[in-house]
């Protein structure tokens, strides 16, 4: 998997949806909380390498 960038667009109880940055996928990626860095919340951009979500600017 090659390294990703995506932005939480919605937040549901314990899921968020992410939004590819890249525009490459139209479709978000929902994706339980508890594996997102904590403090984490709708507008907040993240990285992921390897299956490992970073928060960025």
């Amino acid at each position: 998997m090659q390294p990703k960038d995506y932005i939480i667009v919605k937040i549901e109880g314990e899921y968020a949806y992410l939004r590819d940055l890249s525009g490459e996928c139209s479709e978000d990626l929902f994706i339980a909380m508890a594996l997102l860095p904590q403090d984490v919340n709708i507008g907040t951009k993240l990285h992921c390498e390897m299956f490992q979500y970073s928060v960025i600017e």
